[in-house]
């Protein structure tokens, strides 16, 4: 473990005692006193050698610290709630300046004190970072999370797309679609490639846009929506490719009708959901809240730098 690391746990450990965490009572027996309950009455104890009994008293000395060491980080993880423990490294993480290694180093520390891998805290903690908008945060404790092998999900690259598209870091970005997403076009999500189209688009990386949408072709991966299709014909629009967009617009122009069955499918749902919406009053209060907190949910992604 690196100097850094050590420190950093001992920091950890120093506030979570700070906040009211149970030590552990270890009892600490001394030699003299193991000897006298091991001893008949006599002088026989007079007969162990003086170099033997310092021997003895340093080895019992070491397990003792051992046995404290262990009880202690036993205590911690059974004595702090999941809420406090997610909350806890949600704030150290946004009290640690903008350092890879000492963001690295607290969440070895964090983990440290836990028997199993805690993706699930971890993935509530990314949730709360992502809601104050902390891009970077999100970039390095996925990319920590990931070199631990742990989190290998389209899910987390997702997150991870996202996270780097709102940290101005496209190329990252691309790089980790082309490594992690891209090779496998045939299952990949819609969702994760109009994620990935979106970006290309934003970042005038268009080209990567019309080879992305061609390959997913290639698999006869339908777009589901008509928004994917115009956004494709704008990119070759851009590009200089007319015979394309118009090659485009036409093969799925059907998605552009008003009567088709997925527009109909999605009247049917816009109509359900604002049915249902009228017949609570609630729930047209909380509207403004529900739209004000969809804007968090839209950043990720994943790079060579922390």
């Amino acid at each position: 473990m690196s100097s850094s690391s050590s420190i950093m746990m001992v920091k950890l450990a120093r506030k979570i005692y700070q906040s009211g965490m149970v030590r552990a009572q270890i009892p600490r027996l001394s030699y003299s006193t193991m000897v006298r309950s091991h001893t008949p009455n006599g002088n026989s104890a007079n007969e162990v050698a003086p170099v033997e009994k310092e021997s003895r008293s340093r080895a019992m000395s070491q397990q003792s610290e051992k046995d404290a060491t262990g009880a202690r980080r036993h205590e911690i993880g059974e004595h702090v709630s999941r809420k406090d423990k997610i909350s806890f490294l949600v704030n150290t993480l946004l009290d640690l300046k903008d350092s890879k290694e000492d963001v690295y180093s607290a969440l070895d520390a964090w983990v440290a004190w836990e028997k199993n891998f805690p993706i699930g805290p971890l993935k509530r903690a990314l949730a709360k970072l992502e809601k104050e908008q902390q891009w970077r945060r999100v970039v390095q404790v996925n990319k920590w999370m990931l070199s631990k092998g742990q989190g290998t999900t389209m899910g987390t690259y997702e997150q991870l797309i996202r996270a780097l598209d709102k940290d101005h870091r496209a190329e990252e970005a691309h790089e980790l679609w082309v490594r992690k997403v891209g090779i496998d076009l045939h299952s990949a999500s819609w969702q994760l490639c109009t994620l990935m189209m979106s970006v290309y688009y934003r970042n005038n990386m268009l080209d990567n846009l019309v080879k992305l949408f061609e390959g997913l072709e290639a698999f006869d991966r339908k777009p589901p929506e008509k928004y994917v299709v115009q956004r494709v014909a704008d990119a070759y629009e851009l590009l200089g490719l007319l015979e394309e967009k118009d090659r485009v617009l036409e093969k799925y122009k059907h998605l552009f009708i008003e009567g088709s069955p997925r527009e109909k499918s999605r009247q049917r749902k816009k109509k359900s959901g604002q049915g249902k919406n009228a017949s609570d009053p609630g729930s047209i209060r909380s509207a403004a809240g529900v739209s004000a907190s969809d804007g968090h949910r839209n950043a990720l992604d994943i790079g060579k730098t922390g």
